[in-house]
């Protein structure tokens, strides 16, 4: 029994033994393979590129001076060459293949880059102690391109490629880099001033010359400008004399045509204004005549025919008050008759009451009479005393001598007032009843 192991094109499958006890190593990439439990083995190997980062600290050059320099190096394990012929491309790749494996089978990725990176890093410092510090500094591809040469044989017997290798960095602990920086940045620096001072010079110099050029090509062209601006005002002003002489004749002409367009719209502007007042003549006369008609048949018939109407409605009214006013006298006639007769008949009727009424009193005699005043003295008493009713206090001032002297005083003015009222002189009816006294 076994397993199929697949592998994909960035990893190589190393096969070995077999059912057979064959000890022969097969390689595989991008395929699969059989292997039997416990007789095949079977190893891994990536493909992949790895970066690597080689540094070399204070290496001496060729002048002494240590230089600390840094790369970058891509790297892989080859599993091709540069032949076209297929067959003899395949054993290389075998042959490749088989080497990078017995170098590095059973190593982990970072075993192999460790390997790679010491071999780098020897060809780095050997190379670098036969260089200047100015050939290193300044020319760095070709410092990496003479690392990448030199190491390309050593690596590639080791069945590793380097696909490409850099200089990251270049710098050192004395300050020499710095120093030939100062050096060159003073040089530079004094250059540019002294270039920077003829220039100015050069500046100034042709600011003056083109300052005066400029200063004649003003003056000529001033002088030209007045020549010319003189010879433009007198040529304008013959031009305007010209001018102001034509429009002076055109305009004379203009208002002497003027004159006569004027006089001949006035002329037919009179003709039009007669025309117009004999048209308005006859308008007014016409509008009279209408005006004329026009009162007869709204005011002058309106007001005959009122003027009849209200006449016949005069003599109307006339006639109705007439036979009003004698109904009326009829009316009161009649009323005046009645309310007559029937006073004649009240005053037959009261004459008849007392005189039945004076046959009792002269039959009773003075006891009716005195019945008669009695009777009345409540009414009286009453109508004396109606206005004390509304009074709500009275005071009497004085000694009882005096109370009593006044209401002796009222009692005997009393027959008096009943006489005044009543046409009774009670004290001599009261003289006339026996036991009573007045």
């Amino acid at each position: 029994m076994g397993n199929i192991h697949t592998t994909g094109p960035n990893e190589a499958l190393i096969v070995s033994g077999g059912c057979c006890g064959s000890t022969k190593k097969r390689t595989i990439v991008g395929g699969w393979a059989w292997a039997w439990w416990l007789v095949t083995d079977v190893q891994r190997l990536s493909l992949n590129v790895m970066t690597l980062n080689p540094m070399c600290e204070n290496v001496e050059t060729a002048q002494g001076v240590p230089l600390t320099v840094t790369g970058v190096a891509q790297c892989k394990i080859m599993k091709s060459s540069s032949y076209k012929n297929n067959d003899y491309a395949n054993n290389e790749a075998d042959e490749l293949l088989g080497t990078a494996s017995e170098q590095f089978l059973g190593k982990s990725v970072k075993e192999i880059k460790q390997t790679i990176l010491q071999t780098l890093e020897g060809h780095l410092r050997a190379i670098l102690g036969t260089l200047t510090v100015e050939e290193v500094y300044k020319d760095r591809d070709q410092f990496a391109a003479l690392v990448r040469e030199v190491a390309a044989p050593d690596v590639g017997r080791m069945g590793i490629e380097i696909l490409s290798f850099t200089i990251k960095d270049v710098y050192d602990d004395v300050q020499y880099l710095a120093s030939l920086g100062k050096a060159q940045t003073a040089v530079v620096k004094r250059d540019a001033d002294a270039g920077v001072a003829e220039a100015n010079r050069d500046a100034g110099i042709r600011e003056a010359e083109c300052e005066k050029s400029a200063m004649d090509v003003k003056y000529s062209t001033d002088t030209k400008i007045e020549d010319n601006t003189r010879m433009y005002k007198l040529q304008k002003a013959n031009f305007d004399q010209e001018i102001n002489t034509a429009k002076a004749e055109s305009q004379l002409a203009y208002e002497l045509q003027a004159a006569k367009i004027r006089q001949r719209i006035r002329n037919e502007e009179i003709q039009i204004d007669v025309v117009e007042r004999r048209k308005q003549i006859e308008i007014e006369s016409q509008e009279v005549q209408r005006k004329d008609r026009e009162l007869i048949g709204t005011v002058k018939l309106p007001a005959e025919a009122e003027a009849y109407r209200v006449q016949t409605i005069a003599q109307g009214k006339q006639c109705q008050t007439i036979e009003s006013a004698r109904a009326e006298a009829e009316r009161i006639r009649k009323i005046g008759a009645a309310e007559a007769h029937a006073i004649e008949l009240v005053g037959k009727a009261e004459a008849e009451r007392m005189r039945i009424k004076a046959n009792v009193y002269k039959q009773y005699g003075d006891a009716a009479i005195m019945n008669i005043v009695l009777e009345s003295l409540p009414k009286i008493a009453a109508e004396v005393a109606a206005p004390l009713a509304k009074t709500d206090e009275i005071v009497l001032i004085g000694g009882n001598d005096n109370l009593t002297n006044d209401v002796t005083r009222l009692v005997a003015q009393l027959p008096p007032s009943i006489n005044a009222l009543t046409g009774v002189d009670l004290s001599k009816v009261l003289s006339k009843i026996p036991g009573a006294k007045a």
